[in-house]
């Protein structure tokens, strides 16, 4: 059986693979980081885009402070692959996770979490405290800025929630995390930064009611590809959590991101179904649809789901037609969900395998 090793041609490889241009993945690193130099703000990019330590340790070292995860299990999978910086940006909520945090954060400390709630800040407390482990784990207050997806209210029921954790003796307040997700993908520019810069008021508003009532708001957490450009402009704002720049998808291109396409499905025309259609190796194991459909890097063939396995390509008369054995390359919609349907990177350059990297938390979503 056939493995994909490094120095072989991304022509050997079979499909569907996830394949990345590493060449212009490196350009849209350099791309970010440089245009945040001059604002003083840290970047800890969110890597539940990647699911790498490998690519986690890149983005270290291209000047990122630590990175973000969504999921517990995300953050043990990481850890285990040896990068440990985390942020958790969504609660942990349950005696199941909450008994897998507090034995993670008993062999590891470098582990940052978020709470909106009273009690899920008295249940991590308390676990923490049956299990005798005296040190405190920092802790951001969730705040809800317009997204209405989780978070507590701000102003008052924010502050009541800093009052709250400051009396738990395991849980150490460091800031505030607000995540205007809602605000991403809005095609217009302008209304865009309008709503962030709007979003990014009621986050550091909030954590200036919560430093006058004598907290220390080390952290001021927030944005996403679409926005922390508008984010990193606000005074206050002492992070951002960009994730999907490094490889970049449909959704984010339509609204005229700065950053390009460096990930791509390759892909394998298995059939052909008369004029002007062929059926492709790549359904809905390989590309997801939940922001619409794929690309193909060639605009003139558009694609359609046939199922699990398979997709279509079509295109207009006078477009060369694509013959059996052909091999195309797919722009994903959402780059987060495709990733986590891979287990491996093959990264190029030049048409030559050059890095081969594990997706280490794919599928974990616990």
């Amino acid at each position: 059986m056939y493995t994909p090793k490094v120095g072989d041609m991304l022509d050997s490889l079979d499909t569907p693979s996830m394949v990345v241009d590493l060449d212009v993945m490196e350009s849209n690193i350099t791309k970010l980081f440089a245009s945040f130099v001059s604002t003083g703000v840290s970047i800890r990019p969110h890597l539940k885009t990647t699911k790498s330590a490998i690519l986690a340790r890149k983005l270290v070292a291209a000047g990122a402070t630590g990175g973000c995860v969504a999921k517990l299990s995300e953050a043990e999978a990481l850890i285990a692959a040896g990068f440990e910086d985390l942020l958790i940006t969504c609660e942990i909520i349950g005696s199941p996770k909450v008994k897998r945090l507090v034995e993670l954060f008993r062999e590891h400390r470098n582990i940052r979490i978020v709470v909106d709630s009273n009690i899920g800040a008295a249940a991590i407390n308390d676990a923490l405290e049956q299990a005798g482990i005296d040190e405190p784990i920092p802790v951001l207050v969730d705040l809800d800025v317009g997204l209405r997806r989780t978070g507590v209210a701000a102003g008052a029921p924010a502050l009541a929630l800093a009052h709250h954790i400051r009396s738990l003796g395991h849980l150490k307040l460091i800031g505030i995390q607000g995540y205007e997700g809602h605000l991403q993908h809005l095609r217009d520019r302008d209304e865009r930064r309008m709503k962030c810069l709007e979003a990014m008021k009621t986050l550091t508003e909030t954590a200036e009611l919560l430093r006058d009532a004598g907290f220390d708001m080390q952290v001021v957490t927030t944005g996403g590809t679409g926005t922390a450009e508008f984010c990193a402009t606000v005074p206050g704002i002492t992070e951002v959590q960009p994730g999907s720049f490094i490889f970049m998808d449909v959704d984010y291109k339509a609204i005229g991101s700065i950053y390009s396409n460096s990930l791509t499905i390759l892909s394998t025309v298995i059939s052909s179904q008369g004029d002007r259609q062929v059926t492709i190796d790549s359904g809905l194991k390989s590309l997801t649809t939940d922001s619409g459909l794929a690309l193909c890097q060639d605009s003139r063939y558009v694609y359609g789901v046939l199922g699990d396995e398979h997709g279509s390509l079509r295109w207009e008369e006078g477009t060369p037609s694509l013959e059996i054995g052909d091999r195309i390359e797919m722009l994903p919609s959402h780059i987060d969900p495709t990733i986590n349907l891979h287990d491996f990177y093959y990264a190029y350059r030049r048409g030559v395998i050059e890095e081969i990297w594990p997706v280490d938390s794919r599928g974990k979503v616990q």
